[in-house]
């Protein structure tokens, strides 16, 4: 199979999951934010899923003050998610689930089978996308394996950079 990951520069596909209330998921945005942060996760199976998020959820104020709206995404069925919601700290963190496998691949995540029982039969690697609020990709950050993923201090220090310099989008040649 082909995997082809969406251009920076390009308009942001769609998220089709679920928010926790069971509506159609909005990325947060707020009418202040100069960009979001959407942290793509493997789910309520994934040990440094739940530290990754809970810090995110614990920072949230840190990305607010650059004027960046966060939220997470995972393909964990409602049961996975209500488990995650009783075992995970996430405060008022936005948090989708049920993300579609076809919207997973859109966004160019790298899909997984079941290797080990705690895991559901398939899910999404992580990934984080950048995006503006008119929807365009500033970056994306995506792994195939939950391993080496951008620190949130680093995501700090590289957007607080961006969004002082107007660093423009790379990568689009």
């Amino acid at each position: 199979m082909t995997h082809q990951t969406p251009m920076p520069g390009s308009k942001a596909p769609a998220i089709e999951a679920k928010d926790a209330t069971g509506q159609p998921f909005h990325a947060p945005a707020s009418a202040d934010a100069r960009m979001a942060v959407t942290f793509f996760y493997r789910g309520v199976h994934c040990p440094i899923c739940k530290t990754q998020i809970e810090d995110l959820a614990a920072r949230q104020s840190e990305f607010r003050e650059l004027g960046v709206d966060v939220s997470a995404v995972s393909m964990d069925d409602d049961d996975r998610f209500a488990r995650q919601q009783a075992e995970w700290n996430l405060g008022d963190l936005p948090v989708a689930h049920a993300m579609t496998e076809a919207s997973a691949r859109e966004w160019g995540l790298f899909i997984s089978d079941k290797a080990q029982d705690s895991e559901p039969a398939r899910f999404a690697e992580p990934g984080i996308a950048v995006t503006y609020p008119d929807g365009r990709i500033y970056s994306l950050y995506f792994q195939n394996v939950p391993f080496a993923r951008p620190t949130l201090d680093d995501l700090l220090k590289g957007l607080g950079f961006i969004l002082k310099k107007g660093y423009p989008i790379r990568g689009t040649a």
